[in-house]
């Protein structure tokens, strides 16, 4: 379908008003084979509550579509003993229902339980969340905090990632165009997580939001990683906050002891928040996650 530009084809309706080819692929190799050949021409659907959006409103007119959603490898969470790994395609509502998930990757469950609709948690994916890279990425902080792995595959061969080397920028990642995400490892711990957001709605994008992971000695902090979402160009970990909090009392552990993070975040004004506000809030979200986690690390859910 080609329809003449007009202001109507920018907006959100059920109609993709430009031509573009259709690839629907069996296979991984296929995948690859037609990745080879379109390059930077293609766009992966997975999910497509984002990409199908962005098409319809012609913020990305791509000439070509690979829907990969037939691709049985690249879904499913697997327990390995000692890691978990999640194929690219697993939906956010997969991820919420795993008992796996939520005891081991406790700030991954609190992430996907405050995502969207259930309507959209059950078509998004976790490979489609992480490569959009929104700098709100929901799924990103606790992934972040986790210290996560993202291996791409491609028709040369895989890469794994650690995901702090994966965002590049809003929309950017270190994926090449012939590249496929294909899943995200994760080590289990013996310490626990927590993550939270604040958007303008329920089901709203984030204004901020804070993921923490937390492993204590009796009442002293031993190990801490914090990351921020939706408060600098892409996902963050704060590694001042981190060295804070490290060795504390866990009673000692103020909302002014967590004021460092406003320092380290690096946050813009638009259509949901003022850089002010979210300074603000970064602040108040930190203190509230990293004692839901020691609530947590002393058996609380």
């Amino acid at each position: 379908m080609s329809i003449k530009p007009s202001l109507i084809n920018y907006r959100n309706t059920h109609i993709i008003p430009f031509r573009f080819e259709y690839y629907e692929p069996g296979s991984l190799k296929e995948v690859f084979e037609i990745l080879e050949k379109l390059g930077n021409a293609a766009k992966i659907l997975a999910g497509g509550t984002d990409l199908l959006v962005k098409m319809k409103t012609r913020q990305v007119e791509p000439k070509a579509l690979v829907n990969i959603k037939r691709i049985k490898e690249l879904k499913g969470i697997v327990d390995e003993g000692d890691r978990i790994r999640i194929g690219a395609l697993t939906t956010l509502r997969e991820l919420e229902e795993s008992s796996l998930i939520a005891m081991h990757l406790p700030a991954l469950h609190d992430a996907v339980k405050q995502m969207a609709s259930i309507q959209i948690r059950n078509m998004a994916t976790i490979g489609g969340n992480l490569c959009n890279a929104s700098p709100a990425a929901d799924t990103a902080p606790p992934l972040l905090v986790h210290e996560a792995l993202v291996k791409t595959a491609s028709i040369e061969g895989e890469r794994i990632i650690p995901i702090t080397e994966f965002f590049k920028g809003p929309g950017l990642t270190v994926l090449k165009p012939t590249e496929l995400l294909v899943e995200i490892i994760v080590n289990k711990e013996n310490g626990s997580s927590a993550f939270s957001k604040m958007g303008r709605t329920a089901m709203d994008l984030a204004i901020a939001s804070v993921a923490i992971y937390l492993k204590t000695r009796g009442d002293v902090v031993e190990d801490v990683r914090v990351a921020a979402g939706a408060v600098a160009p892409t996902p963050i970990r704060c590694p001042r906050t981190e060295t804070m909090l490290k060795g504390r009392m866990i009673n000692e552990v103020s909302v002014e002891l967590v004021r460092v993070i406003e320092e380290e975040v690096k946050p813009i004004s638009d259509v949901r928040a003022t850089a002010e506000y979210r300074r603000h809030l970064v602040k108040i979200l930190a203190y509230d996650v990293f004692h839901k986690a020691v609530e947590r690390s002393r058996g609380g859910t």
